[in-house]
């Protein structure tokens, strides 16, 4: 009988990911104009990963879209505007898009509400931070005296990071991993409750989570521009694909 239900329900669905995208302008064919789009690294890190990847864009979308996601992945993307967490703009900090942080902040609190799944990858994992309270580092060659954490533009350095035991992140790429990275920000202050839950070896924070029974995780480095590599997208598809079995 068991089997005979099973097969009238058909296979399970896969998880689907909410992806949060640039709205920039962009060209294709014979054309250049604004679009809405995201980087397909990311789409296919998720596919890949088991998900069904939804774009989100940052205009027409509101929290409403949480009823039918089962995962939310904040992608990287342009500094975060620096009077949205209380700061005066850096010299270096350019190409803000508020309306972006608008959007992307309501997503975020309408998943924390519900207990959806978050990942946030690089700006995701900054505006995971401001969100809930805390601050960022504007431009770290002047903190660290170094540019190693963002190499010329359109190109991706490597960061060795090292994890807390115990953490959701140490479970998923263990103690030490080495990462592909691209930034001139970083976390400063990381407000409760979330924890800092990984460091490169200059102290810089490179990840951070939610602790309890939530999966949200946040890491400052690029996990989709090593396709080798899909531990991370991994965890966070099977965990929403958790969530949803729960909530069902």
């Amino acid at each position: 009988m068991a089997s005979n239900v099973s097969e009238a329900r058909g296979p399970a669905r896969r998880p689907r990911i909410g992806l949060t995208t640039y709205l920039e302008t962009a060209s294709w064919g014979v054309w250049h104009r604004p679009a809405a789009l995201v980087p397909a690294v990311y789409v296919d890190a998720v596919t890949r990963s088991g998900g069904v990847p939804l774009l989100l864009p940052p205009a027409g979308t509101d929290e409403g879209v949480l009823e039918v996601l089962d995962g939310l992945l904040l992608i990287g993307g342009a500094d975060l505007d620096p009077p949205g967490y209380g700061a005066a703009a850096h010299a270096a900090t350019a190409g803000t898009r508020p309306d972006r942080d608008h959007h992307e902040k309501r997503l975020l609190a309408a998943a924390l509400d519900r207990g959806t799944p978050v990942l946030g990858v690089c700006r995701g994992a900054q505006l995971m931070t401001v969100a809930l309270g805390g601050s960022l580092h504007q431009h770290l060659p002047d903190l660290l005296g170094h540019t190693g954490h963002g190499p010329a533009p359109g190109s991706f350095g490597s960061t060795a990071v090292t994890t807390v035991a115990g953490s959701l992140v140490a479970g998923i790429v263990g103690e030490r991993t080495q990462v592909p990275c691209h930034h001139h920000q970083g976390l400063d202050t990381v407000p409760t409750p979330l924890v800092a839950t990984a460091r490169a070896a200059d102290g810089l924070v490179e990840a951070v989570e939610l602790p309890g029974d939530s999966w949200v995780v946040g890491v400052q480095w690029h996990p989709e521009e090593d396709q080798t590599d899909l531990r991370l997208f991994e965890a966070f598809v099977a965990a929403a694909g958790r969530w949803r079995e729960k909530e069902s």
